[in-house]
């Protein structure tokens, strides 16, 4: 995901981002703005497993190998949660911007992946 996708509406690049307009980057900073206050790690978890047919089509589609569709759609579903929900921690304690953010995935119990999407809220000023 670029840093533009979250920025929410234009003239991001005149002022500094409203908290609807949450700047996430994988880096530590933004480049022309000052990070004037850090507000602590913002995070977002998810829990899935496949649905029954995804399972079972998924399931014969790994005898072939290959990529198989059925389980990138929801790895994908999850991370965009993930994503959606750490954004709403980032607004809920103020900040406009996300630093240093990541995805984490862990097998949770048998055909159950948690989904982590984490950075540091912080407060920019140009």
């Amino acid at each position: 995901m670029s840093e533009d996708e979250g920025r929410a509406g234009p003239g991001y690049r005149d002022a500094p981002p409203t908290a609807a307009q949450i700047i996430v980057t994988t880096g530590p900073d933004v480049a022309g703005f000052r990070i004037t206050e850090y507000l602590g790690i913002v995070r977002g978890i998810v829990v899935r497993s496949t649905s029954i047919g995804q399972g079972i089509v998924g399931a014969f589609r790994q005898l072939g190998g290959g990529n198989i569709k059925e389980y990138v759609d929801v790895c994908e579903a999850a991370r965009q949660e993930a994503y959606l929900l750490m954004m709403e921690h980032a607004r809920a304690v103020g900040a406009n911007a996300v630093v240093a953010m990541r995805y984490d995935a862990t097998e949770f119990a048998q055909g159950a992946t948690e989904v982590l999407a984490y950075g540091t809220a912080v407060r920019l000023e140009r």
